[in-house]
């Protein structure tokens, strides 16, 4: 019997330089051999996605998969969009979108949420939510069948956003109970806490979106609080970078690594499936799915 073929990535990063980070996990997941690509735009990735699609047939196509990322995910949707468009009936290799992390980090915030209470029904708030991870996370949490509250200081943008996640996902049920709301000072703030039952807080790094005084005056019925953010100060004020299922009261918390380990599985076991076979497609759905699994499992 003929060895398997070596398992080969093409990571395509749309910033100059592509990411260490996304690198070290490639080869954690067990890729052969990697190549890294950096400066791709949708223009310009056509010959590298020929050269991956004609060198090896038949089974043999499934040794080979392409990454996409970078730090604007914008661009990144339109790169993986340029990928696919190049494949034509059996000729095609896996791909997988998780540009500036913005899938696996979303699908570990949502299930983290969804092990404490069964989001079915739900209010998930979502500040920064026109960020990429926070579009993703409002996104992922209409999936689960939340209602979404997707916050901006702007209205006109979180109505941008909200669109935006209506045209990836389509007009369905689904995307209509994505709401877009402004929170642009306290009043609102405890407006959007009293509505919801999980907060997550997607904001750019260093930026407190949730003070003490407003975590603290929150009723109840606000059950999970994650923040996303890394960086002194907090996202949410109180929440450690480190808390992971944290009991306060009658909330639970989360933070940052808190939420890292669960992302960094999903990334290296979405990393792995894409060599299962020739035709994945792993954007925000399929990496919630594969997300699932190791939570399940």
């Amino acid at each position: 019997m003929a060895a398997p073929p070596k398992k080969i990535l093409l990571q395509l990063d749309t910033d100059a330089d592509p990411s260490t980070f996304d690198g070290v996990v490639a080869v954690d997941a067990g890729v052969d051999q990697l190549f890294r690509h950096g400066g791709v735009t949708a223009k310009t990735v056509t010959p590298l996605v020929h050269g991956a699609m004609f060198t090896r047939g038949g089974d043999d196509l499934r040794g080979t998969a392409i990454f996409v990322g970078g730090g604007d995910v914008a661009t990144a949707e339109q790169v993986f969009t340029a990928v696919t468009g190049c494949f034509f009936g059996p000729v095609r290799v896996s791909v997988m979108l998780d540009a500036n992390g913005c899938n696996t980090t979303a699908a570990a915030a949502v299930l983290s949420a969804a092990k404490q209470l069964d989001l079915d029904g739900k209010t998930v708030g979502v500040l920064g939510g026109t960020g990429p991870v926070g579009r993703r996370v409002a996104e992922m949490s209409a999936l689960r069948g939340a209602s979404v509250l997707l916050a901006s200081r702007d209205f006109s943008r979180a109505e941008q956003s909200v669109a935006a996640v209506r045209q990836r996902l389509g007009e369905s049920p689904v995307t209509m109970a994505v709401e877009p709301i402004a929170v642009d000072g306290p009043a609102g703030l405890t407006e959007m806490l009293r509505r919801c039952d999980v907060v997550i807080s997607c904001g750019a790094a260093g930026v407190e979106l949730i003070d003490a005084d407003s975590l603290a005056s929150a009723p109840d019925s606000l059950r999970v609080a994650i923040d996303l953010n890394a960086v002194p100060p907090a996202g949410i004020a109180g929440i450690g970078v480190t808390d992971k299922a944290v009991q306060r009261g009658s909330r639970i918390d989360y933070g940052a690594i808190g939420v890292g380990g669960l992302k960094m599985k999903i990334h290296r076991q979405a990393l792995k499936e894409l060599f299962d076979s020739n035709d994945r497609l792993l954007d925000a759905a399929e990496i919630l799915e594969i997300g699932q699994a190791i939570v399940s499992g």
